[in-house]
């Protein structure tokens, strides 16, 4: 029944949830960004005085001769009529049930000749968000349009700037995203074949995905839509990667516990062992979940409207997977049972000395030495973030029709025609401007290196307020156009502004330049606090004050060992301006709060081993063993995941960092560097908690005096008192502690000190 219900709304929720979600999405940067910015209150004069909205849907159009001829007065004019036709050629759109409808009828404003008369320039708009499918389809629709008319009229075109960039990028990289999904799909298959030996093991935990997936975008996109929320652009894909990255490790974590049951029992009813494992693995996944919903809930406290809006839609489907992980999968388990590993045969036997029983002892037995080794490592990749810098390039952006027109107009006019920049001067106090009042303000601009083009003022109605359009000489989405315009653009802007009059610039640049601003703010605000909601939350699953902190100081080393490593390797050995300025951010979201799944997993496992009767060492070595493998193979699918987008040139920078940074928080610091702590704090680690302390079970056996090892001030920990104190017991269902054997291979009394009294 719970399978049942999963699937129904899954399929429901997914088939509106897509359509919903791009109904609810904003392209425009500039809208998320806090009024006090300089870009923002160009916006508001826009829209206030102009009634018009910049808008990142523009699309230049080049229209030369289509023999190579210059532009005449009479191929204006045949430029402008043809432009006036289509304008009036309205595009139909055939939207898909649930989706937005975006037939309209594409605006076009004839534009600049070139100076060398080679061509002449066009622009073309359309409403609606860039990243809708919809929208895309309209643009292709009204692209080939106007250039069977362009072309009837003998010239050819080209599509560049905005809504062009977007399409062709995407049909560019059509086949590359179908081969990286394909390649993630694949590699999660491969690995979990490998794994368990079986492809139900393999296809199971990415149908649930599918399932949670469906039901967290339509509660994200329902949630947005019934608030009046916008959301970025970038949610739902961000959702569709946190989702496949927990879903797996969880559903992961739950099938090796399961195969653990299983194996330990081998006549237990197969819906028991579910229930048992769900007990078991659920409150560190359930510790795991709010981790991730606490660090992405926090970005809700940010000025910048795309953080806030990201981090409350993530954190609703984080909780989403959590219901899911609770209910579906162990669902899934009780319903396949031992068929979930069919037909491998072998899993119904541990081996004895696996990998992770070798390392478990290993990291025991010398505990400083893996400790030093592991920080030696950490501080090597984190000294390549000294002098990190960071870009707004558009690094690894494939070469297009649109690239290739955008190159063409560089070459006669200034490079940011195709993306201008905009000055809007605004009177206080109900004052009047004219052009004479600007011309100082114009002439200074003129004369700003880097400056390729400054248009003549265009006054509003009723003279309050006046536009002038700025081309850099740079592309606008360069480093050297944001840094042109927050220095001598800004400041020649400030000196020049007439007087009782306010001006503001906007455009890509200065937009990202704001942006940068205040995501410099919202992190430094957003970290502490974030750091501090997760260790309350270790804390409360922990019941210590000192495992917290160290599992705290790992993530943090883990977090600067990622971003030196992505440094290194972009920005000193491939000699790129910086790392991306987005890169920080994603891996605060999936390295740190991803990252820290693996470390609760296994922290959990050492408090449940150290609540037994045996040394503390020999505790982390079980803990080792038994977790490792869990940890390392859903780390390896998602790092592997994360590493197909490598596939991609512009995704490169984004996929090799968080690949390294997840394969450094699953094989370094889950599986060595924490239990290396563990094993050098022993039960010191749960302090204030005495954590393996109890008294002796019924008649007798199990005097703190009753082991003859470092640990001989614990007593026996029994049934009642686990099951009461922290969650379901080690050995439910067997005989009690004292008849087992603390130390393998040994009879129990051979532990006792004679000269001690016991029972």
């Amino acid at each position: 029944m719970t399978i049942i219900v999963w699937a129904v709304f899954g399929l429901a929720l997914s088939a509106v949830g897509t359509p919903l979600m791009n109904s609810v999405t904003d392209s425009s940067t500039g809208d998320f960004l806090p009024k006090k910015y300089d870009s923002a209150a160009a916006l508001q004069i826009a829209e206030k005085k102009f009634d018009e909205k910049p808008d990142p849907n523009m699309v230049t159009v080049l229209v030369a001769r289509a023999d190579g001829a210059k532009i005449g007065p009479a191929d204006q004019r045949k430029i402008a009529d043809t432009s006036a036709a289509l304008a009036k050629k309205p595009i139909k759109a055939e939207p898909e049930q649930f989706a937005k409808d975006f037939s309209q009828t594409p605006r076009y404003t004839v534009g600049v000749v070139a100076p060398d008369g080679t061509f002449q320039l066009v622009s073309l708009s359309l409403s609606g968000n860039m990243n809708d499918v919809g929208l895309q389809d309209v643009y292709r629709d009204a692209r080939d349009l106007a250039k069977t008319d362009y072309e009837a009229a003998g010239f050819r075109v080209g599509f560049t700037g905005g809504l062009a960039n977007t399409v062709d990028n995407l049909d560019e990289e059509k086949d590359t995203e179908a081969l990286v999904a394909m390649l993630t799909m694949g590699l999660i298959v491969l690995l979990n074949v490998l794994v368990f030996r079986s492809v139900l093991a393999a296809l199971l935990p990415l149908l649930a995905v599918v399932m949670i997936s469906g039901v967290a975008t339509g509660a994200v996109a329902g949630s947005a839509k019934l608030l009046d929320i916008k959301l970025d652009p970038s949610v739902p894909s961000l959702i569709t990667v946190v989702l496949l990255g927990i879903g797996i490790d969880y559903f992961l974590f739950l099938m090796f516990r399961f195969r653990e049951e299983l194996r330990a029992n081998p006549d237990m009813d197969k819906r028991e062992a579910a229930a048992i494992t769900a007990g078991r693995v659920g409150n560190a996944i359930t510790c795991a979940a709010l981790t991730i919903v606490a660090a992405f809930a926090t970005l809700g406290i940010a000025s910048f409207g795309q953080f806030k809006v990201l981090g409350p839609a993530i954190a609703v489907s984080v909780l989403v997977a959590l219901l899911g992980s609770l209910t579906l999968m162990p669902a899934l388990l009780a319903v396949t049972g031992r068929g979930m590993f069919w037909p491998a045969r072998a899993w119904k036997k541990e081996r004895p000395a696996g990998f992770a029983a070798r390392l478990g002892e290993k990291v025991s037995a010398r505990p400083v030495r893996y400790l030093v080794g592991s920080l030696v490592l950490l501080g090597a990749l984190g000294a390549g973030a000294v002098g990190v810098k960071m870009s707004y390039d558009q690094e690894g952006q494939p070469t297009t029709n649109a690239t290739r027109t955008a190159d063409e107009i560089s070459r006669s006019l200034p490079a940011g025609v195709s993306d201008p920049h905009t000055v809007y001067v605004q009177t206080k106090a109900g004052g009047k401007l004219d052009e004479r009042s600007l011309t100082g303000l114009t002439g200074a601009l003129g004369k700003v290196e880097g400056v390729g083009q400054v248009a003549k003022p265009v006054l509003n109605p009723d003279g309050s307020a006046a536009r002038i359009d700025v081309f850099l000489a740079a592309k606008a989405d360069s480093s050297a156009a944001r840094d042109l315009i927050t220095g001598p653009v800004r400041g020649t802007i400030a000196k020049n502004t007439p007087n009782g009059a306010e001006a503001h610039i906007t455009g890509t640049a200065a937009i990202f330049a704001d942006v940068s601003s205040a995501v410099d703010k919202d992190l430094k605000l957003v970290f502490p606090v974030a750091a501090i909601l997760i260790a309350l939350i270790l804390f409360l699953l922990l019941r210590s004050l000192l495992a917290p902190l160290v599992l705290m100081l790992a993530v943090g080393l883990g977090f600067v060992a990622t971003l030196g490593a992505g440094t290194l390797v972009f920005q000193h050995m491939l000699d790129r301006p910086g790392i991306s300025f987005t890169l920080p951010l994603v891996l605060f979201l999936f390295v740190v709060a991803l990252g820290t799944d693996y470390n609760i997993l296994m922290s959990d496992r050492l408090r449940e081993e150290m609540d037994k009767p045996i040394p503390a060492r020999k505790a982390v070595a079980k803990a080792v063993e038994h977790t490792a493998p869990a940890i390392a193979t859903a780390g390896l699918v998602l790092a592997g995941s994360f590493a197909s987008l490598a596939a991609s040139p512009a995704t490169a920078e984004i996929g090799f960092a968080t690949a390294v940074g997840i394969l450094l928080s699953s094989m370094l610091l889950s599986i060595v560097l924490v239990p290396a702590i563990a094993a050098i704090l022993g039960r010191g680690l749960w302090w204030p908690r005495r954590g393996g302390k109890a008294k002796g079970h019924g008649g007798g056996t199990g005097a703190p005096e009753a082991y003859g090892h470092p640990d001989a001030d614990r007593t026996l920990v029994t049934e009642p008192q686990m099951a009461g104190g922290y969650g379901p017991a080690p050995y439910q269902g067997q005989e009690p502690y004292q008849a087992q054997q603390p130390y393998p291979g040994q009879p129990y009394q051979q532990h006792y000190r004679p000269d001690q009294p016991h029972g």
